[in-house]
């Protein structure tokens, strides 16, 4: 799957990659590569197998402590969120085992979650903060992320999201709370350089859009971009806002307005949908995927991996139910998990397609057709990963 063009899916047919290092050093039509091979350059055939781009997951909260399985049953039966919360759980029960975990436990949870993403061709992957809510722990968790990115085996980007919720301390103080996360957390996030951009939950929820302007500031000062947790439950405005400072994603956008979309449409700003949360919340409003297409706005697609609203570890799954939850099309599916999902992280000049220059990030999969890869349920047909040039195990 080469960079969109005039064939779907931008799809070369027999076709073939030359890598040298870590980088893509040709692609094209196989009839066009040298009659002589050097000496030294291996050859190796990828038995008439498609290949893609490595598969990029642009919005996850991977890293956390404990678990909701309890209060997902308790919905089931009746009991209502505010009565769950009541109780100490919600979210307020992460922040509470995220606090309580060390920096190893944090990655040794994690890391089943990232090779389940890993052996269905993830080859990139974001992972936020946002369940410490204090300085030290969302520290740790950023570190935590870094450190599950080491193996090589994947990239891991980060996102710093200090505003993702109140903590209980600082109850009905929302705006010493974002005093607190601006001048206290971040200047310590960029200073160690534990963060690749800055996220925020804008929502009723969560914060407002003078309390989000005000995060958006500080992370221009520190040189940080932006992205946002937007219009999810509510039409606030945050996408404007996103749009404004030139985010490179804005993410949820059930109750996104037309106007807000012809910002993002501006701004280059990419639509991430997220319909795990969707699902598992039995939600009814959909992204507005028509306005989308028709003010071409790059749409991404992400798992949402958290223990709350999208306990997911399947990125192909978010492939099928893009298409059936929300009427995307397979190569739309497949675009949004590759290059509009680098564009979401700023790393399309590094991954996303299989171009001359860029990492040589792909994957052969044991398909006939790329729909396949929307079309399955619970199928995993990844033949081999490789990353940065050298083969990897799915």
């Amino acid at each position: 799957m080469a960079p969109a063009g005039g064939n779907p899916y931008g799809a070369i047919e027999n076709g073939a990659i030359a890598v040298a290092a870590d980088r893509i050093r040709w692609v094209g039509d196989q009839s066009r590569l040298p009659s002589h091979i050097p000496a030294g350059v291996s050859v190796h055939s990828a038995g008439g197998r498609w290949v893609t781009p490595g598969l990029i997951d642009c919005h996850t909260h991977l890293v956390y402590g404990g678990d909701r399985a309890r209060e997902f049953e308790q919905r089931l039966t009746g009991v209502s969120y505010e009565e769950i919360a009541r109780q100490g759980g919600g979210i307020v029960s992460t922040v509470t085992a995220t606090r309580a975990a060390s920096e190893d436990q944090l990655v040794d949870s994690a890391g089943p979650r990232l090779a389940a993403l890993v052996a269905e061709g993830v080859t990139t992957i974001e992972i936020k903060s946002g369940y410490g809510l204090d300085g030290d722990t969302e520290l740790k968790m950023l570190r935590a992320a870094r450190r599950l990115g080491e193996g090589g085996g994947v990239d891991v980007v980060t996102s710093f999201l200090g505003a993702h919720a109140l903590p209980a301390e600082y109850a009905g103080r929302g705006d010493d709370y974002i005093d607190f996360v601006c001048a206290q957390v971040m200047p310590r996030v960029a200073e160690l350089g534990l963060a690749d951009a800055v996220d925020a939950f804008c929502e009723g929820i969560g914060f407002t859009i003078a309390q989000t302007e005000r995060v958006f500031h500080k992370a221009r000062a520190l040189g940080l971009p932006v992205k946002l947790h937007a219009e999810q439950l509510s039409d606030l405005g945050g996408t404007a806002l996103a749009a404004r400072f030139g985010a490179l994603s804005a993410d949820h956008l059930e109750y996104v307005s037309e106007p807000s979309i012809e910002a993002m449409a501006e701004s280059g700003t990419v639509a991430v949908v997220l319909p795990g949360a969707f699902y598992f919340l039995r939600e009814t409003r959909k992204p507005p995927v028509d306005l989308f297409r028709r003010h071409d706005v790059p749409m991404a697609i992400a798992t949402d991996s958290n223990p709350g609203s999208s306990p997911v570890s399947s990125l192909l799954l978010m492939l099928n139910m893009a298409c059936t939850l929300f009427q995307m099309t397979p190569e739309e599916a497949l675009t949004g998990v590759t290059r509009h999902a680098a564009a979401a992280l700023g790393r399309a000049d590094e991954v996303g397609t299989l171009e001359a220059g860029k990492q040589a990030d792909f994957v052969l999969w044991d398909i006939d057709h790329p729909a396949e890869l929307a079309y399955r349920i619970g199928f995993n047909p990844c033949h081999q990963v490789i990353k940065s040039g050298r083969r990897s195990n799915p």
